[in-house]
């Protein structure tokens, strides 16, 4: 397979792991100059790392801002006034974490503030820079800017890593110091699906891989990364002197056991208080492809996207016929439930990426998709309103009709979103119960980017029902308008039948 732009052909190195004695104080920290050395385990292991792209932590109270402020420190006292540093957080007030341990710990090692250029400025003449880094847009202010050293603490807080890669172009020394770029985070946020793509998923913990980049251009670009994990276990400097932070954790994680893991043990298979991950469970909603009796309704759902990823998603909807499951036996569903059989995400191997193809090709694509499925008679159903939009006397959904694909408008009055968010939940609850007695939802193994994007649906930081629009969220606004529909049907119906 030709491998499109930012696209990832990932081979994790054999067997390779850190060695040894990265797990031991090495004899270039003068721990007699200063109290401050890195912990034993992960911490130590980050500080003596040289693989260039690292990504640490992955639970509340691993220790990672203040691992990241010492490995800044440990490379100053090995490359003296040649590093050049900078340290990113998302938005200006989130720096105030940041700049509270460095004021803990840099005036102890030869460090002072200056509040003009905001920076830490060592003895030697290194440099700190503390910055905030928003939106894309943001990172272009650098051009020109060279640095040996790059971190982007909590880097969960970005929803794509566009801004971080285009800052890493400024890694760059003329005196031979090796440039790295380091990042932390946790389990969840708008950036989970990334960060796990790129750091979690290609390699075990510990363990180097190598990211071929291939460009339109036929260039080949070469990354090497590895993650670190680090918990509340390994920092024993807080486990010590705060021995209860630890059920301050699980009391703030409430009822929900997948808080629990993400927050306590940094699972990544989960998000951290995100849309549904207190109901999502793959051995319950997943489930291999069968074949569904023909007399059930089948259809189809839209979101359209272009420099963003489209998504389609194709159902089909129990009438209550009995069917039979393949090593369960014969099973009957509530009139309503859904399986989602099929989807087709227009993404670039790089989430939230688009693809950029033409209305009709995308079209296409859905008929492509419709033959292989043949013995299911498809019907139109609901796709974003905006493509109806009409410009220069033409619209996205006219290109589709062309090529022989309708679409419905979709729903999207006001209140749409949180009630379809909150009927996917009542659906993905239903599932769970045995017998079950309302519709339900569920997914064919097959859909790889549905299990994939759904469960880890982050909720909007400042509207709670909501969930966060900078993620990755056009599968879930896809399912959304379906659930939508048939919640209306079925609410016609009853109106229909009094």
């Amino acid at each position: 397979m030709q491998l499109g732009y930012n696209e990832l052909e990932v081979d994790a190195l054999p067997t390779q792991t850190l060695p040894d004695d990265a797990l031991v104080v090495g004899s270039h920290l003068p721990k007699d100059h200063y109290n401050w050395t890195p912990q034993h385990g992960p911490q130590l292991a980050m500080t003596t790392c040289g693989i260039e792209d690292l990504f640490f932590g992955g639970a509340r109270g691993g220790g990672k801002t203040i691992g990241m402020l010492l490995d800044f420190n440990i490379r100053v006292m090995r490359y003296g006034r040649h590093m050049r540093g900078v340290i990113f957080r998302r938005t200006f007030p989130e720096l105030e974490e940041v700049l509270y341990w460095a004021r803990q710990i840099y005036p102890q090692l030869g460090y002072q503030y200056q509040a003009g250029p905001r920076q830490w400025k060592h003895k030697s003449g290194a440099t700190l820079k503390t910055r905030y880094l928003d939106r894309d847009k943001d990172a272009d202010r650098y051009q020109g800017h060279s640095y040996t050293w790059l971190c982007f603490d909590e880097a969960g807080s970005w929803p794509s890593p566009e801004p971080i890669d285009k800052i890493r172009a400024t890694l760059r020394s003329p005196y031979g110091v090796p440039c790295v770029i380091r990042l932390t985070g946790n389990p969840g946020g708008v950036g989970h699906n990334w960060l796990k793509m790129r750091y979690i998923d290609p390699a075990p913990p510990f363990t180097p891989a190598v990211h071929v980049h291939r460009m339109q251009d036929g260039s080949v670009a070469r990354v090497e990364r590895i993650f670190i994990p680090s918990t509340l276990d390994d920092n024993l400097m807080l486990s010590q002197n705060d021995p209860n932070y630890w059920m301050r954790v699980a009391a703030a994680a409430g009822d929900n056991p997948a808080l629990l893991q993400a927050w306590r043990y940094g699972n990544w298979d989960i998000v951290a208080g995100g849309m549904f991950d207190d109901l999502w469970q793959k051995d319950v909603h997943i489930m291999e492809p069968f074949d569904l009796p023909k007399t059930w309704r089948f259809d189809r759902s839209f979101d359209w996207g272009s420099s963003a990823p489209f998504a389609t998603l194709w159902y089909g909807e129990s009438n209550g016929e009995a069917v039979q499951v393949p090593g369960v036996g014969q099973r009957t569903y509530p009139p309503g439930t859904l399986f989602i059989v099929a989807e087709d995400y227009g993404w670039n191997g790089t989430p939230n990426k688009g693809l950029k193809l033409t209305n009709a090709e995308i079209a296409r694509r859905v008929k492509e998709v419709e033959r292989a499925h043949e013995r299911y008679k498809f019907q139109p159903g609901p796709a974003d309103t905006n493509i109806y939009d009409v410009i220069s006397n033409n619209s996205i959904a006219r290109d589709m009709e062309k090529e022989g694909v309708r679409w419905k408008k979709a729903n999207k009055g006001p209140g749409s979103r949180v009630s379809g968010w909150q009927l996917i939940r009542g659906m993905l609850k239903a599932s769970l119960q045995q017998p079950m007695e309302e519709p339900g939802l569920f997914v064919f193994s097959t859909c790889r980017n549905v299990i994939r994007c759904i469960p880890t649906a982050p909720r909007d930081a400042r509207h709670a029902d909501d969930v966060d629009t900078t993620s990755e969220d056009h599968i879930g606004d896809a399912l959304r308008y379906r659930v939508l529909q048939r919640n209306i049907r079925v609410t016609q119906g009853r109106l229909g039948g009094l």
